[in-house]
Order: structure tokens, then C-alpha cells, then sequence
């Protein structure tokens, strides 16, 4: 526990919980109060972040704050499916790569389709 951030998954992962423990009390719960107010986690290359600006005494409210906010690749908008579910309409040799492929091809001819309705 890193004064109020859990390191088992509920609210922080382990190793941005480690990197957090080397901050001051006072800039560990500015982070806190980012998480609860932002509601979001800092990844690991945040709190590495913060630790080398914590050790330059670079790391204050607003650069938390700053670093927090920043958009992480994994906060992208993703559409994910269980592969499960969409294995039964691909050959078994078909890669994950390959079905993506595929499902591409297909809505870009479904788009090229209903914008021509549309357009009638």
C-alpha cells in the first residue's frame, strides 16, 4: 500500500505502486487526490515520470496533475471481440492479424454500400 493506493488491481498496479513509493507523503497524495478526482491510474511510464522529476524537485500539483492527463495509448477507443465468438465464421488457420484484416475489408464494402442507398 502506497498511502491509500492499492497495489492489488482494485485501484493501481504493482510496479507504478512501487515507482509511486519513492515520492515525498505530500506529492503521493497529490496523486491519490489526481486518481479519486480524475478517476483514473497513472501507468508505469507516468510514475517514472513523476520519480525523476520527484529526485530533480521538478514534481509539484500541476505537473502531477499535467503527467495524470495525458492521453495513454491504452485509453484509446478500442473494439475489441473474444475470438471465440468470431471463430466459427474464419478458417482455422486464419491469424488474429488475418480476421482483423478481414473484418476491415468487409465494413469498408458495407460502407461503400450504404452510403450509395444513401445517396439514391
Amino acid at each position: 500500500m502506497v498511502d491509500g493506493l492499492r497495489s492489488d488491481g482494485k485501484k493501481i498496479a504493482f510496479n507504478p505502486a512501487v515507482e509511486l513509493s519513492y515520492l515525498s507523503k505530500e506529492n503521493q497524495q497529490l496523486v491519490v487526490k489526481n486518481i479519486e478526482g480524475l478517476d483514473l491510474t497513472p501507468s508505469h511510464a507516468q510514475t517514472i515520470r513523476m520519480k525523476e522529476l520527484s529526485r530533480e524537485n521538478r514534481l509539484d500539483e500541476n505537473v502531477i496533475y499535467s503527467i495524470m492527463t495525458e492521453e495513454k495509448a491504452n485509453q484509446k477507443e478500442k473494439l475489441s471481440f473474444k475470438m471465440e465468438d468470431i471463430n466459427e465464421y474464419f478458417p482455422k488457420n486464419y491469424t488474429p492479424r488475418e480476421k482483423s484484416e478481414v473484418i476491415l475489408k468487409l465494413l469498408k464494402g458495407w460502407a461503400k454500400r450504404r452510403n450509395k442507398e444513401q445517396e439514391r
